[in-house]
């Protein structure tokens, strides 16, 4: 499944101090995010779910942040929102989006499937973890 992230409000969900260096935080998440792309995880409602990809809507001063290998950014002119409706309508289902945004998601089509913040974060720090380990 197509995973696609609005990443400020992913980066806002936690009091990190991203707001000191947003840029940063977004960079860093994209960075994270890089891992996910053919990683199969639990999905929000606890079934297996494989990630074909990553789209991430980035904004503002996090707009020129670098793209990792991996990870499709899409940088928003104006509005995040605007562009992640956008992003989604010009994809193939399935479709999981990643917000917290009740607003935002409202304005997705049915065939995407939302997820909040604390699912995507809690999968990236399981893979985190796994990072370096042997099995065996």
């Amino acid at each position: 499944m197509l995973v696609v992230v609005d990443v400020a409000n992913v980066v806002g969900s936690r009091p990190d101090g991203w707001w000191r260096d947003r840029a940063g935080a977004a960079g860093r998440l994209l960075a994270r995010l890089a891992r996910l792309p053919g990683a199969t995880v639990a999905g929000p409602d606890g079934t297996p779910l494989t990630c074909t990809g990553v789209v991430a809507v980035v904004e503002g001063a996090a707009r020129d942040v670098a793209a990792p290998d991996g990870v499709r950014v899409v940088r928003a002119a104006g509005s995040g929102d605007d562009a992640l409706v956008a992003a989604v309508a010009e994809l193939e289902s399935p479709v999981l989006v990643v917000t917290a945004d009740r607003g935002l998601r409202g304005r997705l089509p049915e065939r995407a499937d939302p997820a909040g913040p604390g699912w995507l974060l809690a999968c990236l720090d399981r893979l985190d973890g796994m990072i370096g380990r042997t099995t065996g």
